[in-house]
Parts: C-alpha cells; structure tokens; sequence
C-alpha cells in the first residue's frame, strides 16, 4: 500500500516515462496551440435525456505544482450518475466523459469536478489522483479495472470489513463489479454466493476458479434468493450482502424499469445473518418500521456504496491512494481477471457509451487510444 506522494515525489512522477493509472486529463503538445477531440455528455432541459458530443478542445494551461500531464492510452467506459451530479451543483452545459484513464505517464481515476474528460488524447492531472501501473497490466486492463476494483474494496473491506470464513452474498456476480468483487472476496478468504441474471451469466459464474458456494439462477423465476442462503449456511445467514439493486415495492407497484431481477428489499433482510451487514447500490431504499426493527433484533447495519465519497474529501486522501495502488497490485499479480470487451477506438466512443448509459452492457468497455 502506497501513501500520498509529497513535492519531491512530484518530481519523479514527471520524469517517470513509463507508465501508471490515473483519473485524469489532457496534454498539449509543446507550444504550439493544438486541438483536440474530447466526449462530452449534454443533458435536455427536462433532465431526461442525455446527448453526447465530440468537441473540439485546445492545448491544456501551463502545468502547475503537483500537477502532471498523461498521455491517455486507454479510458474505461461507465455510467454517468447525473443525479448526483445535480445534487453537487456539479451541472454544465457540457459535462466531461470518462474518468478511469491509464496512461503516460501515470495511472488513476480523474476527480468529479474534472473540467477534462478521459475520453481524450492528453489530459492534466494533479498527482494525488494518481498510481503508477505495473509493466505487467495492459493499458485496458489498468482502465479498465480501476473503478470496480475501488467499488469492491469500499463495499467488502471498509463498509463490510471482510475477513476470512466469513460468508459474502454478491448479487448480479457476473457484471464488471460483481466479477471483481467476488475475486477479492475469495481472495480475503470468504465462502461467497452470488445470483445470475441469465443463463450465460450461470455457466460463466459456474466456470470461476476458485468456485463459488452457490450460484442462485434469477432468470426462470422460481429461486428464491432468501431461501437458497439460509439453505446455504445451515439457516445461520450471511454476513455481507453487496446487492445490484433492489425491489422497495410489489412487483404490480414496482417502475417498469427496475422489472429485472432483483431481489425485495424483505429478502435482504431476511437472509442476513445476526451482526450482518447490508451494502446496498440503491440510492433511494426504504426502510419501514418493521425492517428497521428486525434490523435491530439482528444488530445488522446498512451502507450505501457511493465510491465519489473518496473524492469528495481530502482527509480520506491516504486510504484513497492505497486502494488505487493495492488495486494495480492485485490486477498485475492476477488477483483480479477483469471482464472486459474488446476494446474499441475512439470514433466509436460516442455509440458505446450511449449502450453503456443505458446499462445495457455487461462487460466492461474500453476505449484505447
């Protein structure tokens, strides 16, 4: 694990020509005025749909004390959270895209209030966004692996503190997070679970090594998820759940758009163990009354996982950095085998990321410049 670099590690971050991981921004070239294309994402008035655009952008300022310049080689494609964004007063005209970047020279996630998107051949980075890459971890492997790496530890490790024997519930483990997840859980020494969505995500959950518990097949209907974990761990429950989202209501009262298959937000409770703890994506979940209560008669906790709060404050720097760092450890020493797409050149950003938005892909995606 890595603390923050001071000034005199500045320097050497600039004179370093090789290459590390970073959320970051573009480059000019020298000092000549240069343009170039960077992705960017408009919102309509009535904050439904989202528009993205190429623009035209110029050399970036002069760099600054602890300030870098990266040379972008691979940006990682993700869903833009555009409520948070309104709730930040983060909202612009035109809103930069891509922030998981690996590059020359270094490697990272760019900040939320970067004015620069990733999605661009050189961006201006300050050095505390920033990790080197290991020689061994491919440019779209380092972008590509960099955000659900900092998701995985946030939820298992400092909302859930994972320890060995413990049993994990990983909800939807065949997605980008639920890949990474599941590999860090196994590799803290975890009993872990996870549910399948499809039948092709049930066999690729099947084929991992080390094998899974169980994996609960959402797709036909007739599993239930509470009743397959308490059968699993002996009607003791689990320990931690990471879910994918879940279902605060009927399904007759549910929106159309949450009729995948989740899980009741009843379920999670009930197949919680006693001192269990919740790790929940769903921003706006509900809890009535008598949740809280079997809740308490549990002594279960509930965390919601938002991985901007990292950015958010500077006292959590240090440990920010660590993650990044330990996740470059992990991806070079094989820990974590990324689900990735083939990835794709620059022209075709515009498109995937429209796939992406819509949550419509299961791999992750990459643009490689």
């Amino acid at each position: 694990m890595g603390a923050a670099p001071g000034p005199e590690g500045a320097g050497s971050l600039r004179k370093d020509s090789k290459v590390a991981v970073a959320k970051a921004q573009a480059v000019g070239a020298g000092r000549r005025q240069v343009t170039m294309k960077g992705l960017y994402f408009q919102q309509s008035s009535t904050n439904e749909e989202i528009t993205f655009v190429f623009q035209e952008r110029e050399n970036l300022p002069a760099t600054e004390d602890y300030y870098v310049k990266l040379q972008v080689k691979a940006c990682a494609l993700s869903q833009i959270n555009t409520k948070l964004l309104a709730e930040m007063k983060m909202e612009k005209d035109f809103f930069p895209v891509g922030r998981e970047v690996a590059g020359i020279v270094l490697d990272g996630i760019l900040p939320l209030d970067s004015e620069d998107p990733g999605l661009c051949e050189v961006v201006r980075v300050h050095e505390h966004y920033l990790v080197h890459k290991p020689e061994k971890v491919t440019w779209p492997e380092a972008a590509g692996t960099i955000r659900d790496g900092v998701r995985a530890y946030t939820a298992l490790h400092y909302l859930s503190h994972l320890s060995p024997g413990k049993s994990v519930l990983i909800m939807d483990g065949a997605s980008a997070l639920g890949t990474i997840a599941i590999q860090l859980a196994h590799h803290r020494g975890a009993r872990v679970i996870s549910t399948a969505c499809s039948l092709e995500d049930k066999q690729y959950l099947e084929r991992l090594r080390p094998s899974l518990a169980r994996v609960i097949d959402l797709s036909n209907g007739k599993a239930h998820v509470a009743e397959s974990c308490l059968e699993e761990t002996g009607g003791l429950g689990v320990d931690i759940v990471l879910d994918a989202g879940v279902r605060l209501y009927s399904k007759d009262d549910e929106p159309a758009v949450k009729l995948q298959p989740l899980p009741h937000k009843h379920d999670i409770i009930t197949l919680l163990g006693v001192g269990g703890h919740w790790v929940t994506t769903e921003e706006n979940l509900q809890l009535d009354p008598p949740d809280s209560h079997c809740l308490f008669l549990k002594g279960a906790t509930v965390a919601f996982l938002n991985d901007e709060v990292w950015n958010l404050s500077n006292v959590q720097q240090g440990k920010y950095l660590c993650i990044l760092k330990d996740v470059m450890e992990k991806l070079s020493a094989g820990v974590f085998r990324p689900q990735l797409d083939e990835p794709i050149p620059l022209y075709e950003a515009k498109v995937s990321m429209e796939v992406v938005q819509k949550n419509q892909g299961r791999k992750k995606q990459v643009v490689q410049f």
